[in-house]
């Protein structure tokens, strides 16, 4: 793939970089290798205003005591770094070890956010990550949704339902929404629900005319990882598989540059 062009929201064109990331805890495939410092290398090198990750690790004892290099901040905040000013972190299973969830990474304010329990059931703990973003001279706050769907139709339905709620009672018709994440539909249902009630549009559809193929990360085949817009233009949608990606996590991450309508 070629390089990506550096692109800042802030910037009288309107544009907004996106990326939507599961970095499967800062595990290589397999759970071989921890990961941490290539990932924030290539994250970092995607330069993308906002970033949405899923199992993200808050805290795990055992990790910490058993890897020499563990980060000693949260993955959230290492990752962020000095690149990203302001995160979000929405705690979604928790154990005897630490706990994970999803992350939203921003170079702009968040003025808001919440996570909200969506499990379908005790033995998947799932949540949204709703976060506003006030982006430099924008009339209206930027409304990002970081979701992680579980494994089963019944649960991921019931799951959609929850969202489409959610953005219909908070998210008002004219501000800009994103939603980005592992949303684990295989069968590539989740347009249903979200995309004629909600006037949502998946980025890579627009593009490419189908989903992206995200899973496994060395040779995707899979469409579990989505990102649906609404109040953009889609100017481009990029699947980073291969290597260095397919060392880093079993998925691959997502990107698109668009413009604010």
């Amino acid at each position: 793939m070629g390089t990506l062009p550096v692109c800042y929201a802030g910037n009288m064109n309107r544009t907004l970089h996106i990326a939507t990331y599961n970095i499967h805890k800062g595990f290589s495939h397999f759970n071989r290798r921890m990961v941490m410092h290539e990932l924030r290398d290539n994250l970092q090198g995607m330069r993308a205003d906002v970033v949405f990750l899923q199992e993200v690790l808050g805290t795990h004892a055992q990790h910490a005591e058993r890897y020499e290099d563990w980060p000693t901040q949260s993955q959230y905040e290492f990752l962020a770094d000095s690149v990203w000013s302001d995160f979000a972190y929405g705690k979604n299973a928790i154990y005897d070890e630490g706990h994970h969830g999803n992350a939203i990474l921003s170079r702009f304010p968040i003025m808001s956010w919440e996570n909200q329990d969506i499990s379908a059931h005790e033995y998947e703990q799932r949540g949204m990550l709703h976060c506003e973003i006030q982006i430099p001279n924008w009339n209206e706050p930027l409304h990002c949704i970081n979701v992680h769907l579980g494994l089963f139709g019944r649960g991921r339905k019931q799951q959609l339902l929850a969202l489409r709620s959610r953005i219909e009672k908070l998210v008002p018709q004219h501000h800009p929404l994103i939603i980005a994440g592992d949303f684990n539909d295989w069968r590539i249902k989740a347009g249903e629900v979200l995309s004629s009630a909600l006037h949502l549009h998946e980025v890579f559809e627009v593009v490419h005319g189908k989903p992206a193929r995200s899973y496994p990360s060395v040779l995707p085949m899979f469409h579990l990882d989505r990102i649906y817009v609404r109040g953009f233009q889609v100017k481009t949608a990029h699947v980073h598989h291969g290597r260095p990606w397919s060392k880093i996590s079993d998925h691959a991450a997502l990107s698109a540059t668009m413009i604010r309508l």
